[in-house]
């Protein structure tokens, strides 16, 4: 009667929630990984994302102009060097072995997501052009977003916040993760692209995370080599879905999506906007098992309408917007281990021998869901 009765009151208390939680780890005997990996220091960009192979054992770094491989102690085993655009979030596609990331050249009104090879890096400063490590696909709806004319002035105003141009305020990308289909917990996993996001005041059409998801099963017809001086454009026509989740304006958008298995959420990790009327939170939570609903995309120029995902009803609220959210890390690199257990990227910086080295380490966090702050640092 006791099992019958823990039983009941679990699906009682699953059908009477709001959503699914985030749980804390699981007390039996979860995978054992160490508390930090270190990424090293470069002089490079900051740290920009992570991925891990769990199964090989080795972790990766993007530090904004270059790719880092490191095993699980820190060594360096191997990196790729050259890229001349900005090389942001990180996946690793369980599929195929391969590391995805968001890759920007913004004057040129390129974007891409860059695929790595990763079996092939097995030495420091491999070319981005010249090693067979990377290739890239050509996103188009990205690329029609930022150089939205929405002003009609037939005048493109380039990588500038302060401007109508850019249809949603879209920056670029940045965040990318692998996961099911919105609304679903299992079935083909697709590649979700989130959207950068200009900070700015003075519109009401940038309050929305924009999110992407493809479904790659046929991408190898459109991946190329990089050629950073002449980009190619080699790429679906569009993606399989545009989704929109009302956060409040943010800095920059998502700089680090993840799914997370155990919850069947999506985190979304951000600079905090700047806009007084909102609540200006740094790490969002989609509601992973919510069907996208058609509705209005609050704000635009004209009336228009689009799929909107709800945020996850935990966490802080806001009592004059409703948005939910919480005040966290994971900007800078955020990898799920799926059992309630998080690695969240420190980032920082070093003199070496009157060099700027920038420093990247995944440190691993238990996930409380607590207020303001909802991760709890594992020693």
């Amino acid at each position: 009667m006791r099992v019958a009765h823990v039983l009941l009151t679990a699906a009682l208390t699953t059908a009477l929630g709001s959503g699914p939680a985030l749980a804390a780890p699981a007390e039996a005997g979860p995978a054992r990984f160490p508390a930090e990996v270190n990424g090293g220091a470069w002089p490079s960009g900051h740290v920009q994302g992570m991925a891990l192979d769990r199964k090989k054992g080795f972790m990766y770094f993007s530090f904004t102009n270059l790719l880092v491989k490191t095993d699980l102690k820190g060594n360096p085993v191997g990196s790729v060097t050259g890229f001349t655009g900005h090389l942001g979030d990180l996946d690793f596609n369980e599929k195929d072995g391969r590391v995805y990331g968001s890759l920007e050249y913004k004057d040129a009104k390129a974007f891409y997501i860059a695929i790595f090879d990763v079996d092939r890096i097995t030495s420091l400063d491999m070319n981005a052009e010249g090693s067979d490590v990377v290739t890239a696909v050509y996103l188009k709806d990205v690329v029609d977003d930022y150089a939205a004319d929405m002003n009609g002035d037939g005048v493109f105003d380039g990588n500038v916040a302060n401007t109508p141009d850019h249809r949603y305020g879209c920056s670029g990308i940045d965040g990318v993760a692998f996961g099911p289909e919105f609304g679903r917990r299992g079935g083909q996993q697709k590649l979700t692209v989130a959207y950068g996001v200009y900070a700015n005041t003075t519109r009401t059409d940038n309050d929305h995370q924009v999110l992407l998801q493809y479904d790659i099963r046929d991408w190898r017809a459109y991946e190329r080599p990089l050629t950073q001086s002449q980009p190619h454009t080699a790429g679906p026509d569009q993606a399989a879905g545009k989704y929109f989740v009302r956060t409040g304006n943010t800095t920059y958008g998502v700089q680090n999506l993840e799914y997370d298995k155990r919850s069947g959420t999506w985190l979304m990790a951000v600079y905090k906007g700047v806009k007084p009327q909102f609540p200006n939170y740094s790490l969002f939570v989609v509601d992973g098992s919510a069907r996208p609903v058609e509705g209005p995309i609050e704000g635009q120029p004209k009336p228009e309408r689009g799929l909107l995902l709800p945020l996850l009803d935990q966490g802080l609220r806001h009592d004059e917007t409703g948005i939910r959210g919480w005040e966290s890390g994971g900007q800078y690199g955020l990898v799920s281990l799926d059992d309630g257990r998080f690695y969240l990227a420190k980032d920082g910086k070093i003199a070496d021998g009157g060099v700027t080295k920038q420093t990247g380490v995944a440190q691993l966090h238990r996930w409380t869901g607590q207020t303001p702050t909802p991760f709890e640092r594992i020693q």
